[in-house]
């Protein structure tokens, strides 16, 4: 995982011990794609597993709060009059070539999910 928390596509994507299901070709994807999408749905569910968990509860939260902040910091929000998407940087499908580096609806919802998540951890 890079250091702030927000994973390269797919998680494993930059693993070289794996072989990819995927016809993957490494000269189309010298720089594999951060995913906030996937960053966004951890963070959440990261903050819903903290209220179950008395042994890593609060190491779940922390590691959710870290993505949190990551992923509401410049190099993942949109600018200021964006129309429609809150984060950049997602990834829906690298094998089916779409959704590759841009916004994605349904990160924007687990965004919004892992911040009243936190707010509610308060």
């Amino acid at each position: 995982m890079p250091e702030d928390g927000v994973p390269y596509w797919d998680y494993s994507a930059g693993d070289t011990t794996l072989k990819p299901e995927w016809k993957y070709d490494p000269e189309r994807f010298r720089v594999i794609p951060r995913d906030a999408s996937a960053a966004a749905i951890t963070s959440s569910a990261l903050f819903e597993l903290s209220t179950y968990s008395k042994e890593y509860g609060t190491e779940f939260k922390n590691e959710a709060l870290k993505i949190l902040r990551s992923l509401t910091s410049p190099a993942y929000m949109g600018v200021p009059g964006d129309k429609y998407f809150i984060l950049n940087h997602c990834v829906g499908s690298i094998p089916h070539g779409v959704e590759i580096d841009v916004p994605l609806v349904y990160a924007d919802y687990y965004l919004l999910e892992a911040e009243l998540r936190y707010k509610g951890l308060k």
